[in-house]
């Protein structure tokens, strides 16, 4: 059996993805990337490796992407996360794979909205990544300043009994001193949580806009993971999003699917040759 590694190395957190010859995924691992991301990245592919039973020799192919993807030199290949994760999402939701048109994916310090043709191809694309508001570090940020855990986010959000708040600020920096304002001014921690989804919501709507609303929308990234975000992103769109089971590694298991295409494209040519 070949095995195919796709590493996503991003700004907060390390992805790895491991598929087999059949582009079955068999084994993810999630770290955290630190200051050193060559080192860690190594790190994480090797405890992974050891946790589903191989070593790291019996790694067939490495396909690299994400803000770092360039540092890892040993990579057979380095992608633009934004195939990576057309080619994951598709892979990630099985039999509705076919239904994918749009995808969401909010990260560390960006958040992008993607298009995809009948085929699964991408035809277009929109991305933030000039400010870290509407991201995952701004829910980091914002769960800090409220004293709760990122965890929390969710059920937060469903307690909360009044109209959203009002959190109007595009800079990260504003939008927490608006957080602290809101706490200075009496308003509830839930009722606080439910507007700051409902923010990143009115900001990833516009991004989905950008690149022509359809439905089959999937969301991915670790924000998929709270369901208060979610909520608010679908009453937002007025429209159901398809969240996979794990969220943050679509990408990286869309690069592994990446190498076993590339692998066996190489073979062949060279059978041919």
């Amino acid at each position: 059996m070949k095995y195919f590694a796709g590493i996503d190395i991003g700004s907060t957190a390390i992805k790895i993805s491991i598929a087999n010859e059949d582009k079955n995924l068999v084994g993810h691992k999630i770290t955290a990337s630190g200051s050193m991301f060559y080192k860690y990245a190594h790190e994480t592919l090797e405890t992974l490796c050891g946790e589903i039973g191989i070593d790291k020799e019996d790694i067939t192919y490495i396909v690299a992407t994400g803000y770092g993807r360039k540092i890892f030199k040993e990579a057979d290949e380095n992608i633009s996360e934004i195939t990576a994760n057309a080619i994951g999402a598709r892979a990630a939701s099985k039999e509705h794979s076919d239904e994918i048109k749009t995808i969401i994916n909010i990260g560390g310090q960006d958040s992008k909205a993607i298009s995809l043709d009948e085929e699964g191809n991408v035809t277009n694309f929109a991305m933030n990544d000039r400010c870290a508001a509407g991201t995952g570090k701004f829910l980091d940020a914002c769960a800090m300043n409220l004293e709760i855990l990122v965890e929390e986010l969710g059920e937060k959000h469903f307690a909360s009994t009044g109209t959203p708040l009002s959190i109007n600020s595009t800079c990260a920096v504003f939008a927490e001193s608006e957080i602290i304002g809101l706490l200075g001014n009496s308003h509830s921690v839930e009722d606080i949580v439910c507007g700051v989804h409902y923010s990143i919501a009115k900001r990833i709507v516009k991004l989905v806009k950008r690149v022509g609303v359809k439905d089959g929308i999937y969301f991915d990234g670790g924000p998929a993971l709270n369901s208060g975000l979610v909520n608010a992103i679908e009453n937002e769109l007025s429209k159901k999003i398809f969240i996979p089971k794990f969220p943050q590694i679509t990408t990286s298991y869309g690069a592994a699917i990446i190498g076993v295409d590339s692998y066996n494209y190489e073979n062949n040519d060279l059978t041919l040759n």
